[in-house]
């Protein structure tokens, strides 16, 4: 039997308990580093399928790896399944339906990330198994990609330094082998004290922190000029010290994202915004704590092992949709602007006209720069990196939306992430079967990081990440 129908038969066998995993996930909504019950389902589901776990890693509570194997190759299989505030949605649904106002949702498919990568890491551990391979593999969990990256602390302790190569992938839209790099980027919140009195009586007595947050969101706004274009900063007024007007706030922060192509361009953005930030505490006669959460690495794209990832989803195809599941799609559709609705047909014109994606993107090696940031990009600075993009919603849904809640419990999801869990398993294994394809992925790595070695972009003082910065 060839290596992927093998592989294939494994994760059909389980389908229903992996379905089972992904749904109680989804039900679960957990936000980054709070993800107790998913975490422990997972690695419930991982010892009953062999593995021995870790649990608590790299000093996070909800970290945690399973291993299965002995020797090397030691292949990663990362996974994510913290969801998102704000985003709770009935599933199923094709209207706009929260389970609880203001609730939480898996708006970016983590539960499908995080189950998709486990039915990689079960297929690959029988698979080693039953055709008496030497080679371990480890399923990593790793949590609070969303906010916090988990997986840059566990780089910087070190958890990955004995791997020789990770695959990993993520819902989307589309069918593709993701070849791009991504955005660097640091998570710091700012947070202004001052003295409170009374706005009317005595005004002059206060010293209003919701006026430096002000001042500083304008000062870093006409910044934006002057830095490079590919950069993104933004930001989200995390406390604004109260909800009386006649009371100048003693305290209010705001926490920003500031991104750039590299993590030195993404320092220096960060610097000119703490002069920013120090300016508006004079100007103010208040106080200000810098307090750096967290931060991610830019992708180094591994063309090795994407043209291996891309020939084994061509050989495994697409999953196929029946007419309830097209409908749907056509009903989601129905909900996105017209400008969501082009976006992947840009990508691939192939798409057009189409509710779901039935193609796989043409391969175009190192094609770009996303727009966005993923902690994946630590990874992939310390060992060589893959990952595949299947479709689990309908063409064009952005993600981060109700429509993703919705469409990541139904029968569309589910057939996307157990696809994505043969494509990464067929992907493992012919590159275990090849030693000449990791050294040469190996020598890709070097190449890539030109001379530069990796440091980690959280401060050595910042031991964990503190969930208060977005929680107050």
């Amino acid at each position: 039997m060839d290596y992927r129908d093998a592989l294939s038969k494994i994760i059909e066998e389980k389908r229903h308990k992996l379905i089972a995993v992904s749904d109680q996930i989804w039900d679960y909504a957990e936000t980054g580093f709070e993800e107790f019950q998913s975490a422990e389902l997972l690695c419930k589901t991982l010892e009953e399928e062999g593995f021995t776990v870790e649990k608590g890693v790299g000093n996070i509570d909800t970290a945690f790896i399973g291993s299965f194997g002995t020797g090397k190759p030691i292949i990663a299989v990362l996974g994510e399944f913290d969801a998102l505030t704000g985003l709770s949605q009935v599933g199923g649904e094709t209207e706009y339906n929260p389970v609880i106002p203001n609730g939480n949702g898996h708006g970016c498919g983590h539960n499908l990330l995080g189950t998709g990568a486990l039915a990689a890491a079960i297929a690959i551990r029988h698979y080693l198994e039953e055709n008496n391979l030497e080679g371990t593999v480890r399923y990593y969990g790793c949590p609070g990609e969303e906010i916090g990256s988990g997986k840059t602390f566990m780089v910087r302790e070190g958890l990955f330094d004995d791997v020789d190569f990770a695959v990993c992938w993520h819902p989307w839209s589309r069918n593709a082998v993701w070849s791009m790099s991504s955005l660097a980027c640091y998570e710091v919140s700012f947070r202004f004290r001052g003295k409170s009195a009374h706005a009317a009586a005595s005004p002059y007595l206060g010293r209003s922190a919701l006026d430096a947050v002000e001042l500083m969101n304008v000062g870093v706004n006409y910044l934006r000029e002057h830095i490079i274009p590919e950069a993104r900063v933004h930001y989200a007024i995390t406390n604004t010290g109260g909800f009386s007007p006649n009371v100048v706030q003693e305290k209010a922060d705001v926490l920003y994202f500031i991104r750039a192509p590299r993590v030195s361009q993404t320092e220096e953005i960060y610097q000119r915004i703490c002069d920013i930030a120090r300016g508006a505490a004079l100007m103010t006669g208040t106080q200000l704590e810098i307090d750096f959460a967290s931060a991610a690495a830019d992708i180094l794209p591994n063309n090795t092992l994407e043209k291996v990832m891309h020939d084994n989803f061509v050989a495994l195809g697409v999953p196929q949709y029946d007419e309830k599941e097209v409908q749907f799609a056509k009903a989601i559709r129905a909900t996105l602007s017209e400008a969501d609705k082009r976006e992947d047909i840009k990508a691939n014109k192939e798409l057009e006209g189409k509710d779901l994606a039935d193609v796989i993107d043409p391969f175009i090696p190192s094609n770009g720069v996303l727009p966005g940031t993923t902690d994946v990009g630590d990874v992939s600075w310390i060992v060589p990196t893959v990952q595949c993009l299947v479709a689990c919603e309908p063409v064009g849904t952005p993600l981060h939306t109700w429509q993703v809640v919705s469409t990541g419990k139904t029968s569309i999801a589910h057939k996307g992430m157990l696809h994505a869990g043969k494509v990464m398993a067929a992907t493992a294994i012919e590159a275990l079967h090849n030693p000449d394809i990791l050294e040469k992925a190996k020598l890709e790595l070097i190449e890539q990081r030109n001379g530069e070695d990796y440091v980690s972009p959280i401060p050595p003082e910042v031991k964990k990440y503190k969930l208060q910065t977005v929680q107050k």
